[in-house]
């Protein structure tokens, strides 16, 4: 998908601040308002921006405790990797599913209240599925991530 230096930074500043008014928007970029709006509606109707999110802080709602888990489970099908999938997905403590390649199937990363509650999420939920045959717990320590993405370019 081709994306313009003017897609580039009207993404760049969405992601800064995606609540800013299409004015302040284009007033930053350096366009017109109504092409700031044309552009913005373009990204949404190509897909490139899927939506809006408030970023939070975990440990002020009581998730202070992340951890990732790798797990594996047996036997591999699709059926079982999409049950897997869709069953972690939802569940309150996980923030995030990767079905990955390599030695382990699944990287879920996960916000809990304490320990005891990583434990109870480990033992008591992860550990009865009966398709996961093993599993490692990474806990977290501290955390850093890259909130604005650059669109590479094609060359």
């Amino acid at each position: 998908m081709d994306l313009d230096d003017i897609d580039s930074a009207i993404i760049a500043q969405l992601q800064l601040d995606a609540r800013q008014s299409n004015r302040e928007l284009a007033r930053r970029v350096g366009i017109a308002a109504s092409t700031c709006l044309e552009r913005v509606r373009g990204l949404h109707e190509r897909g490139v921006i899927t939506g809006y999110h408030a970023q939070l802080d975990l440990a002020k709602i009581g998730r202070s405790v992340q951890a990732i888990v790798a797990a594996q489970i047996r036997p591999l099908s699709r059926t079982i990797i999409n049950n897997f999938h869709d069953w972690a997905t939802p569940r309150p403590e996980v923030l995030e599913v990767l079905v990955v390649a390599g030695g382990d199937d699944f990287l879920i990363r996960v916000a809990v209240q304490d320990n005891e509650r990583l434990h109870a999420f480990l033992i008591d939920h992860l550990a009865k599925r009966k398709e996961v045959v093993s599993f490692r717990t990474l806990v977290v320590f501290q955390q850093s991530a890259t909130t604005a993405i650059t669109p590479l370019t094609m060359t």
